[in-house]
């Protein structure tokens, strides 16, 4: 008697093919959500924004719901790191943690930095402002910005302040105390702000421009005095110090900020996605806590919003650049 297929096997071959297909579809969602977030940070491990940047990864992690990697390359002001994203897939897996001066500042000092940020990136997301402050180091006898200015005047009028780094603005900012105060100050650039508050603490240099996060620990201690500091609000970490406004140089109002760029393409939903969890970190207490502690004011801006900051102070510091008769490098 010729055997007869039983009917029921073809309909349980289609169902194991279609079984098959649906854990391969979950195989390759569950990879795609295992691939790694990218957080580029353009400077050294151990600096302020790499500390920023491990700060956010880890609750950036639960938020998106996947690994978050900081990835440091450093090197020309955040130069490299701005290439490297420029060159991304604009798929959210590579994002930029930037301060001021890679976004704003670089591309209007650096004849060919290799990216134009309003053509090449994205905004995400801010979360913080910051400001730059004059310091003067413990072997100088001022304990005020007038005093300072004062002391400069006895040493005939010149002096030297170090900055950070060159073409950045703090050495703007020293060019403009200058010049508004017939002095002739001059910016003293180093490598970072590390080896410039090491001189400053081995009284090297009589003062420095430089971020709050640079100076809050020594002054506190007393081993340096922070005379004056940007922005119209005075610091709640040092709320003794007079902002310049109050002390009638005003220009200084925008405030340099920190934000996330995304290669541009980067699809709308996906930009949402990752404002909304840096939103979600921002709210955490304990993130908060260690970055007001670093000194910086603590509040999430949309991509929208840091765009148009980003803008304004660009605008701002471009006018401040062309009217000191920088040259591009």
């Amino acid at each position: 008697m010729p055997h007869t297929p039983h009917p029921a096997r073809p309909a349980r071959r289609t169902a194991l093919v279609w079984a098959a297909a649906l854990a391969g579809a979950l195989t390759l969602g569950s990879a795609h959500a295992e691939t790694p977030t990218r957080l580029l940070v353009g400077f050294p491990a151990g600096g302020g924004t790499d500390a920023i940047a491990r700060i956010l990864a880890e609750p950036l992690k639960a938020a998106l719901g996947g690994p978050v990697i900081v990835e440091n390359k450093a090197g020309a002001g955040g130069q490299i790191a701005a290439q490297a994203l420029k060159a991304a897939k604009p798929d959210g897996h590579t994002l930029f943690l930037s301060h001021d001066h890679s976004i704003s500042i670089l591309p209007q000092v650096v004849k060919n930095p290799g990216f134009e940020p309003a053509k090449d990136f994205v905004p995400v997301a801010g979360f913080a402002t910051f400001v730059n402050a004059l310091a003067v180091s413990g072997g100088t006898p001022a304990k005020s910005y007038g005093e300072y200015l004062a002391w400069v005047k006895q040493q005939g009028g010149r002096g030297a302040v170090g900055v950070p780094a060159p073409a950045s603005v703090p050495q703007f900012l020293v060019q403009v105390l200058a010049q508004r105060n017939g002095l002739d100050l001059v910016a003293a650039p180093y490598r970072g702000s590390a080896p410039m508050m090491a001189d400053m603490l081995g009284n090297q240099i009589a003062a420095g421009v430089g971020s709050i996060p640079d100076f809050i620990e020594n002054h506190k201690a007393g081993k340096l005095r922070v005379v004056a500091v940007m922005g119209t609000q005075r610091q709640p970490l040092m709320p003794e110090v007079p902002t310049l406004s109050e002390l009638g140089l005003n220009g200084f109002e925008d405030l340099p900020y920190y934000g996330i760029f995304a290669p541009a393409g980067t699809p709308v939903a996906t930009l949402e996605r990752l404002s909304q969890a840096v939103a979600q970190v921002l709210q955490r207490p304990e993130v908060k806590e260690r970055l007001t502690a670093m000194g910086l004011n603590v509040g999430h801006m949309t991509g929208a919003q840091l765009g148009a900051r980003e803008r304004a102070y660009t605008q701002t510091w471009a006018k401040i650049i062309r009217d000191s008769g920088f040259q591009p490098q």
